[in-house]
């Protein structure tokens, strides 16, 4: 089984994880998930999460000390990931990394910043979902569970499903496209090769496009 802890100042933003694949993963008990809520690793009657940056500068920092109580009371070792935009872009190759092990803690900032010694002495590793910001790191926690969690056992009813993923044997390669019935709408048809029956001629035409939308995109 694998265990996913969530360290953040919102648990309630984590209520998706009820809901499909995350809950199927649950009910097969390949996942559990352990929300922890960062302030009540806090010391003063503010549960007081975040001050002031040394230096000066607009925005506020949150603070290291509750990141590595919260932390230690999980007794959590790596992989142990900030979600920031300084880290290095999420692939799907660790969403399988992940999914691998078992325990995944992912830490989540909000605000301008987080103190750098969590990166530092605290996390094993940052993780970003792409070059842009974010509000906080919980929309880019629930991403990264969704995207582990749907490899796990029991979480989705066809796992060849997931084999034909984007990136899942290729890890820069996109998918074909699919198609269902009808086979046409509104004056648009499905591709012959499609129903042709002939899988071989499926098959290579599924590379194939594959391989032209990953040079066009990628």
């Amino acid at each position: 089984m694998l265990t996913i802890n969530l360290v953040t100042i919102f648990p309630e933003y984590f209520a998706p994880l009820a809901l499909s694949i995350p809950r199927q993963a649950q009910e097969a008990g390949s996942v559990r998930f352990k929300v922890v809520d960062l302030r009540d690793f806090t010391h003063d009657r503010h549960r007081t999460v975040d001050d002031y940056p040394y230096g000066g500068g607009a925005g506020m920092v949150m603070k290291p000390q509750p990141f590595f109580e919260a932390v230690e009371s999980l007794g959590a070792r790596a992989p142990i990931v900030l979600l920031s935009p300084r880290g290095r872009r999420f692939t799907q190759a660790d969403a399988a990394r992940f999914a691998a092990d078992t325990e995944l803690t992912l830490l989540c900032g909000h605000y301008k910043d987080v103190d750098q010694r969590v990166a530092d002495h605290l996390a094993t590793e940052e993780l970003s979902l792409g070059d842009f910001v974010l509000s906080g790191g919980e929309p880019a926690a629930l991403a990264i569970v969704d995207a582990v969690v749907r490899l796990l056992p029991g979480a989705m009813s066809d796992h060849d499903s997931a084999r034909t993923d984007s990136f899942y044997a290729d890890a820069n390669g996109l998918s074909a496209p699919s198609y269902t019935r009808p086979a046409e709408y509104r004056g648009f048809t499905v591709p012959d090769v499609l129903i042709s029956g002939d899988h071989a001629k499926i098959a290579a035409w599924r590379k194939a496009e594959g391989e032209r939308l990953t040079r066009e995109r990628r």
